[in-house]
């Protein structure tokens, strides 16, 4: 079966502030729109949104191929050592994680193409000591999860339509309640 494009959104916290993942993804195959997108985000960069492939390590790029574009402007070299190392390997082994489930049919491996529009919170180029474990393993949990939503069309637009009432922004509700930094 052909996948012209899925999109989804994710979250995964963990016990500090620092360690959450908010990926937000595009994946289709890379003949078509999001194959199209990945090249040109490759080779259109931006300083402080560089994009790179998500690497188990130099010279071992994962498949499906994943472009890694961040939502934070990246001005320290501690922030991006922790981008494209910690979170970079975490991202990488949670794509893999994916095939290996099944989520990601094995023999589109080669096929398909990841955009995916990744969050580290920026304190952490200023905190004194990290948790790299457990920033690995949110970031890899979040990257099988956004997939898993991405292949599933979840949330389904009848859930949707069922909760949209129900469901607070909870960003707005800080804002409606007055607690929102300014």
């Amino acid at each position: 079966m052909r996948l012209g494009m899925r999109t989804a959104e994710a979250l995964v916290e963990g016990d500090e502030p620092y360690l959450c993942a908010e990926p937000e993804i595009a994946i289709g195959e890379l003949d078509g729109p999001v194959g199209t997108a990945l090249a040109t985000l490759l080779g259109d960069q931006v300083k402080g949104h560089t994009r790179v492939f998500a690497i188990l390590n130099s010279d071992v790029q994962v498949k499906p191929a994943t472009l890694m574009v961040s939502k934070v402007t990246v001005s320290s070299t501690r922030y991006t050592n922790i981008l494209m190392g910690t979170v970079q390997a975490g991202i990488a082994h949670g794509v893999l994680d994916a095939v290996r489930a099944g989520i990601i049919d094995k023999s589109k491996a080669n096929d398909l193409g990841i955009i995916y529009s990744v969050w580290l919170d920026p304190s952490v180029a200023t905190l004194a000591k990290i948790d790299h474990k457990a920033l690995f393993e949110i970031h890899r949990e979040a990257t099988v999860k956004v997939l898993k939503k991405a292949l599933a069309n979840e949330p389904s637009i009848d859930w949707l339509l069922d909760n949209q009432h129900s469901v607070e922004h909870f960003f707005h509700q800080l804002g409606v309640n007055g607690e929102l930094d300014s």
